[in-house]
């Protein structure tokens, strides 16, 4: 997979880690983390980071589905989701 050129080392790993799928033991910790990551950077919104805070100890639960939900994050949604398709193997 082609590195983006835009983002650095970290910055890549931190996304590959908030777009964890669910299912795997300690991910939505994993995913809470990556967002404290972002939202520290200015680029994630506070309602945000909060949805990711409360899903972080539901492993099951994908935080990304609960912004759909409760209509938050659009913008969020979109660039997790192009991540995803972009990085899927």
């Amino acid at each position: 997979m082609a590195a983006d050129p835009e983002m650095d080392a970290e910055t890549r790993r931190q996304m590959d880690l908030v777009a964890t799928p669910p299912g795997g033991e300690w991910s939505g910790r994993a995913r809470y983390a990556a967002a404290m990551y972002f939202y520290q950077r200015g680029e994630m919104p506070a309602e945000v980071l909060e949805v990711y805070r409360i899903s972080s100890r539901l492993d099951a639960e994908d935080a990304v589905d609960v912004l759909r939900l409760w209509q938050i994050g659009t913008d969020w949604i979109a660039r997790i989701e192009a991540w995803r398709a972009a990085h899927s193997t």
